[in-house]
């Protein structure tokens, strides 16, 4: 029908926390504590749409998050004026690429990271 929610494991959750909350501006649904893990539990939306839960976890194992690496390439969000989006992270700190064409729809996209290294795409509609 529709994907409910995508997981993220952080190496560092305030760190992160703070990156999906203020850098990327996802609203706070709920944060758990889970004390049987000692992980934390923070569930975030779009708007009014949920989409990512963000872990914490005690030494989590390292996996190789490039774009080209096998398993999650990359997460996309959607954005309306893709040079505003780029200049608001650029201007928060981040390393963006260049803005670039789909080859295929003509659509303008660019990338970033999270601090975990992993590769996030802004996809103008």
């Amino acid at each position: 029908m529709k994907i409910h929610h995508i997981a993220i494991i952080c190496s560092d959750y305030e760190v992160s926390k703070k990156f999906y909350t203020e850098i990327l501006n996802l609203n706070i649904i709920r944060e758990v504590y889970r004390e049987e893990r000692q992980s934390y539990k923070l569930d975030l939306a779009i708007g009014e749409h949920y989409v990512i839960e963000l872990f914490s976890f005690l030494d989590p194992l390292k996996r190789p998050s490039r774009p080209e690496a096998c398993g999650l390439r990359h997460l996309a969000f959607s954005v309306e004026n893709i040079t505003g989006k780029r200049n608001e992270l650029v201007e928060k700190g981040l390393v963006c690429e260049e803005i670039r064409i789909d080859e295929f729809t003509g659509k303008e996209f660019f990338f970033t990271q999270d601090p975990d290294q992993l590769p996030l795409e802004f996809y103008e509609m």
